[in-house]
């Protein structure tokens, strides 16, 4: 079944980002997350140095939308709530005796806000704005105020300080992202020659997002599935956190993350499918996360490795449980060699190694010195030629060079000596020998055999027509994906054709086991 349900929207908001990249270098994939963020309802933090265009980001995305409204601040140590949630109604406050702010053209009433250096925000602005971020509630007077929010992009050249009062507000903003300076080479030419004024809006008007439409797809992005590979996937890369934070080495360096950030991460995952007309996440979009879980820009890396391996060897093996179908077949393989071989041991005499590569002639006659060959050497005798054969003394220092061949009784050596042929023994000790003979079981235990197999090999089976079945598309999907860079598609397509691969293994490993049993006649 194909996971394709709306290449529609995939094309309006492919077509909308491509607008909204127009005379922007190295900004895409800003303006991607950002637009992303801002369909699924959550918050953006860019970071980076002045002018490397944090405010344009904001200033495009408002274009985006076709009935909206923006507000925009710079936050300063001064700053105070009437310039961020409006000023207090003198007429209220005078005839009604109520306490209440006009919020029309400032932050409560917006739909895409832009707030920049927000760590300089005082308190009394703080506490508000955890508010409108935890439950997009603001309180105005003695009134709660449901507000429209669609995204909140801040911004700063500066990680938050170390503060008890920012760490909450910090936690809200889903998406970090840090910006610098463009780095190739010719895109800082093409961006210093260009005489495009990026702060116009030049969105055409059908290309533009409505609130209607916004409305209508926050209930479809609900609707996408999020398949047993992902929610995997999702578990495994909790776990690693967890040993990550157990480190001693890693005490102050924590990657903590709590049960609701991982809750807005899958509605973020699901809001990249659906916009990629996708109708289930796929494990492309748990590359999101990246960007969603460090503190530090120095975690990134670590969060990018801990995030592909998660996928590269837990995607699809666990959505189909191979670890567990692995070990059903291989006690299944025990079981049938337990019941149809049966080992045979006997005793006989077997050659002596002394100290491993040699043997030794009992030359109890001492008619010439040395009584050591080497193993090589006594495989490599004939019996029809006399071979040129090193003979080495206790120490194993040559003593002789003699011809010889192996002799008429086992274990037994010809050495040429004085033109005379002397038989000599291998010297030699007792051990056992193994030999596994083969019994056909019985009807009953055979019958019990086929059906264990045929169970098996059905449940395998299943597997790879789901996988046939529903990955196509995403193979297809996988180097296109609007918000996740293509580098990672590689990890994903590799992880698919290993469960492919291991599932065919299986299957043949469980025709040979059943070729075992039933081959064997009575």
């Amino acid at each position: 079944m194909s996971t394709i349900i709306d290449t529609g929207v995939r094309t309006r908001i492919s077509t909308l980002l491509r607008a909204l990249g127009e005379g922007l270098y190295e900004r895409e994939k800003a303006m991607r997350l950002a637009l992303l963020s801002t369909v699924a309802g959550e918050s953006i933090f860019l970071l980076g140095p002045p002018g490397v265009g944090k405010s344009l980001i904001a200033r495009r995305l408002k274009y985006a939308f076709r009935d909206g409204t923006s507000f925009e601040y710079l936050m300063s140590k001064f700053s105070t709530p009437d310039e961020v949630f409006g000023p207090v109604s003198i007429k209220k406050l005078k005839e009604e005796d109520k306490y209440e702010r006009l919020t029309d053209r400032y932050l409560p009433g917006a739909n895409i806000v832009f707030l920049d250096e927000i760590w300089k925000a005082g308190p009394a602005i703080q506490n508000a704005l955890l508010t409108i971020l935890n439950e997009k509630i603001y309180r105005n007077g003695d009134t709660d105020l449901k507000v429209n929010i669609r995204g909140i992009i801040t911004a700063s050249n500066e990680l938050p300080p170390r503060s008890q009062s920012l760490a909450p507000i910090w936690d809200r903003f889903l998406l970090r992202l840090e910006m610098g300076n463009i780095r190739e080479y010719r895109n800082f030419l093409n961006m210093i020659v260009d005489t495009k004024d990026v702060y116009q809006d030049d969105i055409k008007e059908n290309h533009k997002l409505t609130e209607a439409e916004l409305d209508q797809w926050s209930e479809r992005i609900d609707e996408v599935d999020v398949p047993p590979e992902v929610l995997n996937t999702i578990q495994v890369i909790k776990m690693k956190l967890e040993e990550y934070n157990a480190r001693p080495n890693n005490a102050d360096d924590q990657i903590r993350v709590f049960d609701r950030r991982w809750k807005k991460m899958v509605r973020l995952m699901r809001t990249s499918a659906f916009l990629n007309g996708r109708s289930k996440v796929d494990l492309m979009d748990c590359f999101l996360m990246v960007h969603c879980l460090w503190n530090k820009p120095n975690q990134r890396e670590t969060l990018r490795d801990l995030i592909s391996d998660a996928v590269r060897k837990h995607g699809y093996t666990m959505a189909v449980n191979l670890k567990a179908i692995r070990q059903e077949v291989m006690d299944f393989e025990q079981d049938v060699d337990e019941e149809i071989k049966v080992k045979h041991t006997r005793t006989e005499e077997q050659l002596l190694p002394i100290r491993e590569e040699y043997y030794q002639l009992i030359n109890d006659d001492n008619r010439f010195e040395g009584n050591l060959i080497t193993a090589r050497q006594w495989r490599a005798l004939g019996m029809e030629k006399l071979e040129v054969t090193n003979f080495y003394d206790e120490e194993l220092n040559l003593r002789n060079r003699l011809k010889a061949k192996r002799g008429g009784g086992e274990f037994t050596v010809d050495v040429e000596y004085n033109s005379e042929i002397h038989t000599y023994r291998l010297r030699t000790k007792k051990g056992e020998t193994s030999e596994v003979i083969f019994k056909k079981p019985h009807a009953v235990v055979a019958k019990y055999w086929d059906e264990r197999h045929q169970r098996l090999v059905d449940y395998i089976q299943r597997q790879q027509e789901r996988m046939e079945q529903e990955t196509p598309a995403e193979l297809t999907h996988l180097d296109d994906n609007l918000f996740v860079d293509s580098t990672y598609s590689d990890i994903v397509r590799n992880n698919m054709e290993e469960v492919r691969e291991a599932l065919r293994k299986l299957l043949l490993k469980l025709e040979k086991i059943q070729y075992a049993y039933a081959s064997l006649e009575a």
